[in-house]
């Protein structure tokens, strides 16, 4: 164990994590929902902090127009599947994971299985109809969520943990229809806050620091300034007020 521990020596010598922390993180599951720029810049923050086991589900292949943000995907993986490449990308870097990886769309009806056995989830999904319905899974099967979304030069990022905070629905509420808009992605803004929510979930696993619990930060790029906002839990909410989903499983 200590040559594998050697590898985290920086780690380790922050005051409040410890051997026993480090070992903790390496035999967590986290997953991760989304393999473009968010999804690119958690993989490489939880591959180097040394997280045991990541999951990863996209359906998508990577395209030129990814290589803007995407940070872990190559040139020569063009076409090729953002789970495969991501996969590669981790056992290049620390084949100490282990990887799962599903290239699947995740629906009402097939997300089930996919989210069994891990309790940390993040989103890293673009959509935010994708993004409402994983917040709803969470909740209904009290699974930690660290959400997080960009658009242009700003982004945000919240922990939801269900029956302890207030949820997606509670800070923004769910649209009763979604609009299919394109935003702008740049960089250093999904690597900022793909970024906050790897050491989101770090916080979360080793039980240090303060997590975004009922808070949003708010990232504002163009004056490089952070913001946090307090929200409860909305007592009308109809994600996690009472359970009642417009799904079933």
């Amino acid at each position: 164990m200590t040559s594998t521990l050697e590898r985290y020596r920086k780690n380790l010598i922050q005051e409040g994590i410890s051997e026993e922390t480090q070992k903790k993180l390496l035999n967590s599951k986290v997953l991760v929902m989304g393999a473009g720029g968010l999804g690119s810049g958690v993989i490489m923050n939880l591959a180097a902090l040394g997280v045991g086991q990541i999951k990863i589900i996209d359906d998508g292949i990577i395209e030129p127009e990814n290589f803007n943000r995407q940070l872990i995907h190559k040139i020569k993986n063009i076409s090729r599947a953002k789970v495969i490449s991501a996969k590669d990308w981790i056992q290049d870097f620390n084949p100490d994971i282990k990887v799962e990886l599903d290239k699947i769309k995740i629906n009402e009806l097939n997300y089930f299985n996919i989210i069994q056995g891990y309790d940390v989830i993040v989103d890293c999904f673009d959509s935010y109809e994708s993004k409402y319905m994983l917040n709803e899974i969470a909740v209904r099967h009290k699974k930690i969520l660290i959400h997080g979304a960009t658009k242009g030069f700003s982004g945000q990022v919240t922990t939801i943990v269900p029956d302890k905070t207030g949820c997606l629905s509670c800070v923004i509420p769910k649209p009763k229809l979604f609009k299919n808009q394109i935003f702008a992605q740049l960089s250093p803004i999904v690597s900022t806050i793909a970024s906050i929510q790897a050491q989101e979930v770090f916080k979360v696993l080793a039980g240090i620091g303060e997590p975004l619990l009922n808070k949003l930060l708010v990232f504002d790029g163009f004056t490089s300034q952070f913001k946090t906002l307090g929200f409860s839990k909305n007592m009308a909410c109809e994600t996690c007020s009472n359970n009642e989903f417009i799904f079933d499983n």
